[in-house]
């Protein structure tokens, strides 16, 4: 990238945005994300519409965990990923794609890698607690955002986030 064109990003202050690889639900899970080191995100319980749970996979040690927002623990982890994990990780491959998750996580994916539980499959993983608090906290952060008025003027502490106007 030339330097002319650093610059330009740096006055806009925006990013491009990174469309979805496929459209996505968000009933089942209403936030995914790659950060921290790890795929993240909040999964809507299949039993109980009031509970949701924190379920993550770090990448490099593959080490899993999924608990309720309260950190109680997820009672589908028996020695392997439970069903939550499962629908996290489809949920990524549709939002940032097979090739890319798997390149976050260090996991060697091999040929044809289309779902999350593909995806799961080449773990070499293990249960390791993670605190949720800090995934939760930034899911109802994000949700506050939609609660927020329409407007045209900018929220400061929204100026780093992806501009749809700076796609092109």
């Amino acid at each position: 990238m030339s330097d002319t064109a650093d610059a330009g990003w740096a006055r806009r202050s925006t990013v491009r945005l990174v469309p979805p690889a496929r459209p996505r639900k968000l009933a089942k899970v209403p936030f995914v994300e790659l950060a921290d080191g790890r795929l993240q995100g909040v999964v809507s319980s299949g039993s109980d519409i009031e509970r949701v749970y924190v379920s993550s996979i770090t990448a490099g040690t593959h080490a899993y965990h999924c608990s309720t927002n309260n950190n109680r623990p997820c009672g589908g982890l028996r020695g392997a990923p439970c069903k939550h994990l499962e629908a996290l990780a489809d949920e990524a491959v549709l939002q940032y794609g097979a090739d890319r998750v798997a390149r976050y996580l260090r996991v060697d994916a091999g040929d044809g890698v289309s779902t999350g539980a593909e995806l799961l499959r080449g773990l070499d993983a293990r249960h390791e607690p993670t605190p949720a608090a800090v995934v939760f906290s930034r899911f109802l952060r994000h949700l506050s955002y939609l609660e927020a008025p329409g407007s045209a003027t900018p929220l400061p502490e929204l100026h780093w986030f992806p501009a749809t106007s700076a796609v092109g």
